[in-house]
């Protein structure tokens, strides 16, 4: 029996959320990475904040601390 559902792919998710937890393991808030932008959502908020990927550049050379692996 031949299939009607024609040829199929899979796709990768535009995005990706992080979920940042407290060492008590109480939520922080949710990251979220997406090729335009990094968005934050502060735990218990229904609303992004966003920032463009330039953005987050500059904001992390000016303030960032070197790090290893």
């Amino acid at each position: 029996m031949r299939s009607s559902y024609g040829k199929k792919e899979i796709r990768r998710s535009k995005s990706e959320d992080f979920e940042i937890i407290e060492e008590e393991g109480g939520k922080v808030g949710t990251v979220r990475i997406k090729p335009s932008g990094i968005l934050w959502k502060p735990k218990g908020k229904h609303k992004w904040l966003g920032v463009s990927v330039e953005e987050f550049a500059e904001f992390a050379e000016k303030n960032g601390k070197e790090q290893t692996r």
